[in-house]
């Protein structure tokens, strides 16, 4: 008999009033719960099962170990199948990216609660998991971002519609910095609902095993937050001083602006010595300059878009990148080789083609075609 543990572990717990909580935990300890595609395809059959239960009243998605939630996509396998179709489409891209939008869709729209666990490192493919949450907690470890910038890749998994929902400007120097942001930071820039102490999470489980939950979904909703508000009122004292606050008159000030370059050059002559500027700062000079394209365009359409659009925009983005080269190089700099030195097509974003961005943003399927056509629907 084998001894391995479940890629991701499901449990339902009785409450004491009859309902059943879905408990999901991803179980990944020493890759930090790097969402794979066998993670992805375990989630989605059993929260669309949840969601079909009458008597699951609300769901509960956690990380293994005390370490991280998500610490982003395993994008080993993504990297190899690159290499294996240079300058083509990788089924294996449009596969694990497809079904990956399907679950963050599916977390979105859930209609019950949804309580995600954002405890240490929570990352690119495990923000698109919390982002949709209908609860989101945070911790004192909690350490939030997008920095596909690095990988030649850009801030997905939804963000085209959350990073535009964020404070004035902030949306804009998240996507093209990766800056990574604590607990206050998440709620000022509305990625998490409440901050509770990670040393209460089996104290807070108790707790929603002896709510009355219900059959009005709404009510279930407000019977949570209710909840979690308790423990997050001895938990406040510890939540850490924000990092974004003392920048976000200059951040909203990237708003103006009209042009890719100008909003670089603005960045970076943000006033300020602190260590969480300047490794923003860092990380923006490191990045791919066609990544900084790309997130500059997403969310200038992703304003006037609703959330399924922005996942089929975002596949297609996904695709194009794994086809264009420029995500598999990013990949091999920093987690294959460990160089640093990534051979990136252009040394700025001012020798960027506009003719090439506009290929990121060339989808590869018709309406009728596009994988994602019934999201929504």
């Amino acid at each position: 008999m084998s001894n391995e543990q479940p890629i991701v572990q499901y449990q339902e717990l009785t409450t004491a009033h009859g309902k059943r909580i879905g408990l999901a935990t991803l179980n990944s300890e020493k890759s930090l719960n790097a969402l794979s595609l066998p993670m992805i395809e375990s989630l989605l059959p059993q929260m669309q099962q949840w969601k079909d239960d009458a008597g699951i009243a609300m769901v509960v998605l956690q990380g293994s170990g005390d370490k991280a939630f998500c610490a982003g996509g395993d994008i080993r396998d993504l990297y190899q199948a690159m290499k294996d179709h240079p300058d083509s489409y990788a089924p294996y891209v449009e596969e694990f990216f497809t079904k990956e939008y399907s679950l963050d869709y599916l977390i979105h729209t859930f209609e019950k609660p949804v309580l995600v666990w954002g405890n240490g490192i929570v990352m690119g493919g495990g923000l698109g998991l919390m982002a949709g949450a209908s609860h989101r907690v945070v911790t004192a470890s909690s350490r939030i971002a997008m920095p596909e910038l690095a990988i030649g890749l850009y801030p997905d998994v939804g963000a085209s519609w959350f990073l535009n929902r964020m404070p004035t400007g902030c949306g804009l120097f998240l996507g093209l910095t990766g800056a990574s942001i604590n607990a206050a930071d998440a709620r000022l820039v509305g990625l998490a609902d409440h901050f509770i102490l990670h040393d209460k999470k089996t104290a807070v489980l108790d707790k929603l095993l002896t709510v009355k939950w219900g059959d009005t979904v709404a009510l279930n909703h407000q019977k949570l937050a209710d909840a979690l508000r308790d423990f997050e009122e001895h938990s406040r004292t510890q939540l850490p001083l924000s990092q974004i606050r003392p920048h976000q008159a200059e951040i909203a000030k990237l708003a103006e602006l009209d042009n890719l370059p100008a909003v670089i050059a603005a960045i970076h002559a943000m006033p300020g010595d602190d260590s969480w500027l300047q490794k923003a700062k860092e990380a923006l000079s490191y990045g791919s300059p066609i990544t900084a394209h790309i997130v500059f365009r997403q969310l200038q359409l992703g304003q006037s878009m609703i959330l399924a659009d922005s996942f089929r925009l975002e596949l297609g983005i996904s695709v194009q990148c794994g086809r264009m080269g420029e995500f598999a190089e990013g990949v091999r700099a920093l987690l294959i080789d460990k160089d640093r030195q990534p051979n990136w097509q252009y040394p700025n974003v001012e020798s960027v083609p506009t003719e090439l961005i506009d290929t990121f943003f060339t989808s590869p399927w018709t309406a009728s075609q596009h994988p994602l056509r019934m999201l929504g629907l």
